[in-house]
């Protein structure tokens, strides 16, 4: 009985570390108002920032809470790519109060990808994150809640959500949940060396 309990959550924990952090269900949640997912729509609506080759031709856009460990690893295994590919991460607010505030601070940081850094650390570790003020400008949660709304229309089901372009194939991908960097180099169509 108890192997087979221990089983269980053994088998709970691995689908966890597998998969993206799912969406708070809300009415306009609902995949009704599902749309194509281009590459194209993301770069002329979605209000991220940028890490990485900032010109590099191949762009991959992260959709990602600031509350989801998944994006966190999804942060982590990107960061070996980040001499040959630029990212466009996109805070979404799904999970909690805190998602807004720290995708705002996020958002509108002198250094994001050293703030991203110490924020996924901080969240990985178990501590929530960075600190950051309730206090959001009208702007910037505009910005958020435009691209949650986006996602919403390209009908995720969990965070993080990768939409990119294939460097080889041409191919354009939409996936969730996180990946190694192995898998997410083949994702987009670079040697991960």
């Amino acid at each position: 009985m108890h192997l087979n309990r221990l089983f269980l959550v053994s088998l709970a924990l691995f689908a966890l570390l597998v998969s993206g952090c799912s969406k708070q269900e809300t009415p306009e949640s609902g995949r009704a108002g599902k749309r194509e997912v281009t590459v194209q729509a993301v770069a002329a609506e979605a209000k991220g920032f940028t890490v990485g080759a900032l010109m590099s031709a191949h762009t991959v856009y992260v959709f990602f809470d600031p509350q989801c460990p998944h994006c966190g690893h999804l942060w982590q295994a990107s960061t070996p790519l980040h001499k040959k590919v630029k990212f466009v991460w996109i805070p979404v607010a799904w999970i909690n109060a805190s998602s807004l505030s720290q995708g705002a601070a996020l958002l509108t940081a002198t250094n994001p990808a050293a703030l991203m850094t110490e924020h996924e650390a901080s969240l990985l570790a178990g501590q929530g994150g960075i600190a950051a003020s309730a206090s959001v400008s009208s702007e910037v949660e505009q910005s958020i809640k435009a691209n949650t709304k986006l996602l919403n229309s390209l009908g995720a089901e969990s965070v993080p959500f990768i939409v990119v372009k294939n460097a080889v194939t041409g191919q354009t991908i939409a996936k969730d949940g996180a990946q190694t960097t192995a898998a997410l180099a083949e994702m987009i169509g670079v040697d991960p060396s």
